[in-house]
């Protein structure tokens, strides 16, 4: 307006937004130029066709109502991060926003967790429980205010409302200078925030901390973390990349190396690194303001469980847990956790791909034919394709839960309103006959079971439109084709056409599942099966007689090529790992260690089996365990079993890749997050003379899995279903 153009804008739902401007042709131009340069922080412009038309004589700039439906969930942005003119009104004393924990505006704040139904107005939000005052409707009203119909505007006297509740009790007071004195008091706190509830404490009195560990049931699991930026350099020194991740308007948790010395060592017990936040929320920014300390912030949900989102189930099922309770009056209508991410070599990568970027879609053409996939059963998410974009639901977690299935129904139910779309019959699940998601998709439609590693796989080809790739998929464990436990494969993809090319040796795990949880076993199984000494394995002598007679017998021992289950045995043979209580833990402890240490130069051993290459792991440990005898330090054995795991993949495809004149390799799997095993596969890759393929857009472990699912089922249209 300031241009003194004229004209309309409107929403065109999925064919974008039209604009007629009208006026002198320099401010037209002007106009144009920053379209383009100073766009608002949640606008992105994929393209822009301009049509010259003859001028009207028009008066004046208005919004007109959408046309063509508008019901796609692209046009929901995901939340995003309190913006810093909104902070600048919080701190304020002379704005009407003066220390108001929900203020936003139309660049910032809840959009995803607070929408219940499209089109996005105030109507069809949360905020409809709160009717604007005269000053907020006259903002919202005015196209000069930034708040110009910004369905989140809210304020002190007509907004959410913020409580603190103690002993059963609201206590009268500020709520925020309630919960400060409780938290510098060492007490643990529930907040209610924007797609959730998280547990609070100072994160730096380990006697706190561990007793958050105790009530929790959470003895090991990695604490993420909030805090000031100054508060970070105490304990991190992220680099220019994190710097950027950590402040941008997604605000994610991002993945540090950690300083020692100033955080309390059970916040993330027996590894090197720890997830921290910047503040995201206005009521983040306040109760932080005044606390010398960041905060431990945890997911207030129980293993397995989703986050709870109601006061009263808050309050109820968190009394033994939080000493207080912080709550606000907005209700959360979708659940949304955290995102997670951490550097990679190849940029950043998604360890969880939650708030921040759900609902946004990601571009790929899969054909004309809405379909669904509903992923694995750990780390679950589901994925909707609709004209040429994948829709990847939050983090839904583990479905054997019961209450976190009917999260991922309630979810979907969600996300096929907001698309406007019936819900598609040809549905993609994993192979797995006894996963949850499985027997799900037979409830709703037509399954199409995808092989788990192969999904992995499709996942990074079609993240990266590459349409014929070798792909190393490597993780903890996947149904394989013939039933046994993968994990450490290699697979020759092109068009959904795929081939196992390539394993890790096949190695007997003693009590099948019970291997996972006790790593122990592995290593038992390890040594055994290379003739070393078992005892090593550092399972006590009752559990590791049970073992030997299982391994002699061959009772209760399938046999499984994964390559978590080897970094579990080295693990526990180094002594950093004795159980798994939350998924990839013994890994996780190895890479710490392995962080201190450098790679002995071994032999990689490969073996020829018919059509397939296989990576002899039995022969690995006899050479680590030969470096041990030689005296070579744990950090170091630990570094070396990591290289040569991944060297060895790496090979394996790149012979693959060049036999069958594939110009592209990839890695994926849970596995791909481990930055060491990364590097070396893109070292070994790119060093061959071929292109290094690694995620960038969805998470490489199972919370992508449900878009490699989506692009597996694409390439089957003649698939017959189960």
């Amino acid at each position: 307006m300031r241009r003194g153009l004229s004209g309309y804008v409107r929403n065109l739902g999925e064919a974008g937004v039209e604009m007629e401007v009208e006026g002198e042709p320099a401010a037209v131009e002007s106009f144009l130029l920053a379209l383009k340069e100073e766009t608002p922080p949640l606008a992105e412009i994929e393209r822009l066709h301009l049509e010259e038309l003859p001028p009207l004589g028009e008066r004046g700039f208005k919004i007109l109502p959408s046309r063509g439906g508008g019901k796609e969930a692209g046009l929901i942005p995901p939340d995003t991060a309190t913006c810093s003119r909104c902070l600048a009104d919080i701190d304020d004393p002379r704005s009407r926003f003066y220390g108001y924990w929900a203020t936003s505006c139309t660049d910032c704040g809840p959009r995803f967790t607070v929408v219940e139904a499209l089109p996005y107005d105030r109507p069809r939000t949360a905020f409809r429980d709160f009717p604007m005052c005269p000053d907020c409707e006259r903002d919202y009203r005015n196209p000069l205010d930034r708040r110009y119909h910004a369905q989140t505007i809210a304020c002190p006297l007509c907004g959410p409302k913020l409580l603190f509740i103690a002993g059963g009790q609201e206590v009268p007071g500020d709520p925020i200078f309630l919960a400060q004195k409780a938290l510098r008091d060492g007490k643990i706190l529930a907040i209610k925030g924007l797609g959730g509830t998280h547990l609070a404490c100072d994160a730096t009195r380990e006697e706190v901390v561990a007793e958050l560990r105790r009530r929790l049931g959470r003895p090991a699991q990695p604490f993420p973390l909030l805090a000031k930026a100054d508060q970070i350099q105490l304990f991190a020194d992220p680099t220019e990349e994190e710097w950027e991740l950590l402040r941008s308007p997604r605000r994610p948790i991002v993945v540090l190396p950690q300083k020692p010395g100033y955080l309390a060592a059970s916040v993330a017990p027996g590894l090197h690194t720890v997830g921290v936040t910047l503040p995201y929320t206005g009521l983040h920014h306040l109760l932080l303001r005044e606390l010398p300390f960041p905060l431990v912030m945890t997911s207030a949900n129980f293993l397995g469980r989703p986050m709870l989102i109601e006061n009263d189930r808050i309050l109820r099922e968190l009394s033994g847990v939080a000493d207080a309770f912080l709550l606000h009056n907005r209700r959360i209508v979708a659940r949304c956790d955290d995102s997670v991410v951490r550097k990679g070599p190849s940029g950043p990568v998604f360890l969880r791909r939650s708030r921040g970027w759900v609902p946004e879609p990601i571009p790929v053409d899969l054909g004309e034919e809405p379909l669904l996939s509903l992923g694995g059963d750990l780390n679950v998410t589901f994925a909707l394709y609709h004209r040429k974009k994948v829709f990847l639901s939050q983090h839904i977690g583990n479905v054997e839960e019961i209450e976190t299935l009917e999260f991922l129904r309630e979810a979907l139910v969600h996300f096929l309103k907001l698309l406007g779309l019936p819900r598609p019959q040809k549905i993609a699940c994993d192979l797995h006959p006894n996963f949850p998601t499985r027997k799900l998709g037979e409830e709703l439609g037509q399954i199409f079971p995808v092989q788990h590693h192969v999904a992995h796989v499709a996942g990074l080809a079609g993240e990266h439109g590459v349409w014929e790739l070798v792909g190393i998929a490597a993780d903890g464990y996947g149904y394989g084709l013939d039933g046994a436990a993968w994990g450490g494969e290699v697979i020759l993809w092109r068009r959904g056409q795929f081939q196992r090319v390539g394993h890790l040796r096949p190695v007997p795990m003693p009590g099948g599942d019970l291997a996972a949880l006790r790593p122990g076993r592995m290593s038992a199984s390890f040594l055994y099966t290379a003739g070393l000494p078992p005892e090593e394995s550092g399972l006590l002598p009752a559990e590791l007689r049970l073992v030997l007679a299982q391994l002699q017998k061959g009772l209760n021992v399938p046999l499984t090529t994964s390559a978590g289950r080897f970094l579990d045995a080295v693990a526990a043979w180094l002594g950093v790992a004795e159980e798994r209580t939350y998924e990839g833990e013994p890994a996780m402890k190895l890479e710490a260690l392995a962080s201190r240490g450098k790679p002995i130069p071994v032999p990689i051993p490969l073996v020829n089996a018919g059509e397939t290459l296989v990576l002899d792991t039995v022969a690995v440990f006899q050479a680590l365990h030969k470096l041990g005898k030689e005296g070579a330090q744990p950090e170091d054995l630990a570094a070396t079993a990591q290289d040569v795991l991944a060297r060895g993949l790496a090979r394996i495809a790149i012979a693959v890749a060049k036999a069958q004149k594939i110009s592209h390799v990839g890695l994926t799997g849970g596995v791909a997050v481990n930055f060491a095993i990364a590097q070396a596969v893109k070292e070994e890759v790119e060093g061959a003379g071929l292109r290094f393929l690694a995620h960038r857009k969805i998470p490489p472990g199972d919370g992508g899995l449900s878009f490699g699912q989506l692009v597996q089922l694409a390439f089957e249209p003649s698939s017959e279903p189960h």
